[in-house]
């Protein structure tokens, strides 16, 4: 009868078990000097070699020529553990025997002396599957067992086990196997069963194992059912894996936001037989070394999965920022996790490149923010050329050269009614009307530009009107005050000019702070003043000086320092007014009448 890899190559002293050379010396030298525990404890995760030290274990306590803490695995005892017909060597299964009725009945056979060895060994695997009442059961012997009685503990998940346990019993914790440990593992165990097994294929199934060298044989022995010749493409094709440049393409697809080439190349895959969970998983992994690389360039080289050269891993970094990485991994993860409980594996992965692709359709804070980036890069420029209908200029803006421009024709402005008449309402028991909102006024010609249009807080005004100011009619407001605001002392008008490119090149969480800070060019330094301790730390940033002192190096075209500083924070009026007038835009233009 054919038997698996992984039992068939099982590691029989502590010398084959690779990659726990931290256990296995010590155990060694504890068979070796009889310094042995009652109870020992192994943690770790699957396929990492619990099971196998601590049959190991029970045989070097046992054998009768053991060699250096090693068994010699040719003696009764040695053989007779070995294919389970030792009966003082008990192996249990915690996970169908976890009731108190059991464990009494271990209990109360442990406490007879061994029939042909010298110490009776219970391994008891997946330990953390006992009932409360069965760990109570186990506590007293373990507390006070015979001199001839030792006890295995095996479990994947150490937390589950109680303190009391845990108190009683030396713990072992067996780490995960590195791929290039089972690489060379394979490679051995290829060339005795004369298997031709390449290099990558080696590489490819250690990384696909996760650790765990029973997992990896499983995988070995599945591809090499066939025989003939095992390499990568081989691999990828029995395990219904997409392979390193199929995912590289789906990846670059994803970050080019093209969902239409995303879904054809995902079909491409399921129609070839390719896994949807095991894409996922591959799209994952290749988002965590994306990540891994652009965070820890230097010292997260040890952590990568090592299935990318670097040229593929340069070309998918360019342009994608470290959130997005996080967005995508995490949207994989979910996606991943809930397909086991799926009606239609296919839709959901469809659905989950859709997300990768956009942002906007996840309906979340993450769509909000998706939206107010794609407004202020795409619409927010439109909107700010646009918004003011009449001609007009910035009161931080140096004057430019007036343009002339022809008087639209309209109506006369009425006549100025004379100082004695009293208005047609002047009633004793009607109070005046208020001001007429500027929106209601009948339209006017605007006034000339051939000299230029006049800044706003100086209003021209006819010079007759100076010497006496006409009353008011009907919808017909009179001159307002003029408004003096000119800029503050130091204010630069270049940061007016700049902040909206600053912000489309920043993310939303900037925005607000921007608006609270003015800016002052003093020769190539920009002086950044903020209105307040937080808006200062939050803009003290390397992103946010380096956006500023880029932006407005190349409006300027010298390089510019960037330096913030405490005050000055609050908004002008001159911006004051500027906002006024945007806000009123959408309303008819008007003119001031005398």
């Amino acid at each position: 009868m054919y038997q698996a890899l992984y039992r068939k190559w099982r590691p029989k002293s502590f010398a084959d078990v690779v990659g726990q050379e931290h256990i296995t010396e010590t155990l060694r030298r504890q068979a070796a000097q009889g310094r042995l525990s009652h109870a020992y404890l192994f943690t770790g995760t699957r396929g990492t070699g619990k099971t196998t030290c601590a049959k190991i274990l029970a045989k070097a306590v046992n054998c009768q020529h053991p060699v250096d803490g090693d068994p010699c695995n040719q003696c009764p005892a040695c053989l007779g553990i070995d294919n389970g017909s030792l009966l003082d060597v008990l192996e249990l299964d915690a996970a169908s025997n976890n009731g108190v009725d059991q464990v009494r009945a271990l209990r109360d056979e442990a406490v007879y002396s061994p029939a042909s060895v010298k110490y009776r060994v219970y391994i008891i695997d997946e330990v953390h599957m006992l009932s409360i009442s069965a760990f109570n059961a186990l506590l007293k012997i373990l507390e006070e067992p015979p001199a001839h009685l030792i006890f295995i503990l095996a479990t994947t998940e150490l937390h589950k086990v109680p303190a009391t346990i845990l108190s009683r019993c030396q713990r072992f914790a067996f780490k995960r196997l590195q791929p290039r440990d089972i690489a060379a593992r394979l490679q051995y165990v290829a060339e005795q069963e004369d298997m031709d097994l390449t290099e990558d294929a080696a590489g490819l199934l250690s990384r696909l194992s996760d650790g765990a060298m029973r997992d990896a044989l499983s995988l070995l022995d599945q591809c090499g059912a066939a025989g003939g010749r095992i390499d990568s493409g081989r691999v990828l094709d029995v395990l219904g894996l997409a392979g390193n440049v199929q995912t590289a393409d789906l990846m670059d697809c994803v970050l080019r936001r093209d969902a239409q080439a995303a879904l054809l190349l995902l079909d491409r895959l399921y129609s070839g037989g390719k896994d949807v969970g095991a894409l996922l998983g591959e799209l994952s992994t290749l988002t965590r070394d994306l990540l891994i690389r652009m965070t820890a360039p230097e010292g997260g080289a040890a952590l990568l999965s090592g299935g990318y050269d670097n040229a593929v891993m340069d070309g998918l970094s360019q342009g994608v920022s470290p959130t997005r990485l996080i967005f995508m991994a995490s949207q994989l993860q979910a996606v991943s996790a809930g397909l086991p409980l799926s009606a239609n594996r296919r839709t959901d992965a469809e659905l989950c490149l859709l997300r990768l692709c956009d942002e906007s359709l996840c309906g979340d804070v993450t769509a909000l923010a998706a939206r107010l980036a794609r407004l202020e890069e795409g619409g927010g420029r439109e909107a700010a050329g646009t918004v003011v209908q009449t001609p007009a200029r910035r009161l931080n803006d140096v004057p430019a050269k007036p343009v002339s421009a022809p008087r639209p024709q309209s109506k006369p402005a009425p006549a100025p009614v004379p100082a004695d008449d009293p208005p047609p309402w002047a009633e004793e028991d009607r109070p005046p009307l208020p001001d007429a909102p500027p929106w209601e006024e009948e339209s006017a010609p605007p006034p000339s530009v051939s000299d230029g249009p006049p800044p706003y807080g100086e209003p021209a005004a006819p010079p007759a009107a100076r010497e006496q100011p006409p009353r008011r009619k009907v919808g017909v407001p009179t001159e307002p005050a003029p408004i003096s605001a000119p800029p503050a002392a130091g204010e630069s008008a270049l940061w007016g000019e700049l902040v909206e490119q600053y912000k489309n090149r920043l993310t939303p969480m900037y925005w607000f702070m921007l608006d609270d800070a003015r800016g002052t060019l003093e020769g190539d330094e920009m002086v950044v003043r903020c209105g307040d301790e937080l808006t200062l730390e939050s803009l003290n940033c390397p992103e946010v000086s380096g956006v500023i002192s880029q932006v407005t190096g190349e409006k300027l075209g010298r390089p510019v320092r960037v330096r913030f500083a405490m005050g000055g924070g609050e908004t002008p009026p001159a911006d004051k007014l500027e906002e006024l007038i945007r806000q009123g835009s959408r309303f008819d233009s008007f003119t001031v009448k005398p």
